[in-house]
């Protein structure tokens, strides 16, 4: 399956999340310590648009531009939209593109990457709202594979991972997806 439409059918989860979002939502707590849930859309909607400048230019100088303006769904929409359309070429799959501070990496790992990071924050998203949050499951059994490869030192450097969280052996994918990258499925919104 190609990353591209896993990511696809996990950023179409992740809008009807954002589009129930009200203006007063804006300022409720996320998961994401210390960040309210406009925080956590400025950041995805920076990172959409910087994977899309990556993908197109190389690199983007700026990993945290993201403006919400005064409707923080069309600014996510419209971040959206310059992703899928950034790398809908094929050829960028095999590009090398430098993905914030974490290196350079083919194309094909960016798009990887930010799968993770639209499976996570989806989980942020709906936790925030009170909604239920169903990706695809393929999406995070693949999301899975590389959080399983994030090592364990070095993880809040730049304060991109927090520490692994445990759950019970018998959870699923995606609980133990979100225990790797910090997040207690169990836990409250902070």
């Amino acid at each position: 399956m190609d990353l591209r439409e896993l990511d696809r059918r996990t950023l179409l989860v992740l809008d009807k999340l954002v589009a129930a979002a009200t203006p007063t939502d804006l300022a409720r707590p996320t998961p994401c310590a210390g960040w309210t849930l406009a925080d956590l859309l400025r950041h995805q909607v920076s990172e959409n648009h910087a994977f899309a400048i990556a993908a197109r230019a190389g690199s983007a100088p700026d990993w945290h531009a993201g403006d919400l303006g005064d409707d923080a769904y069309a600014a996510y929409q419209a971040s959206v939209d310059d992703f899928l359309d950034a790398f809908a070429d094929d050829a960028v799959l095999d590009r090398k593109l430098t993905i914030n501070h974490f290196g350079t990496f083919p194309g094909a790992i960016a798009a990887h990457m930010h799968l993770v990071d639209t499976v996570a924050h989806g989980w942020d998203l709906a936790r925030t709202l009170d909604l239920p949050y169903e990706p695809d499951a393929e999406a995070v059994r693949v999301a899975l594979k590389l959080a399983e490869r994030i090592p364990d030192e070095g993880r809040e450097v730049n304060g991109s991972f927090a520490r692994r969280v445990d759950v019970p052996a018998d959870a699923s994918d995606l609980d133990r997806f979100l225990a790797l990258l910090g997040r207690d499925p169990a836990g409250p919104v902070r």
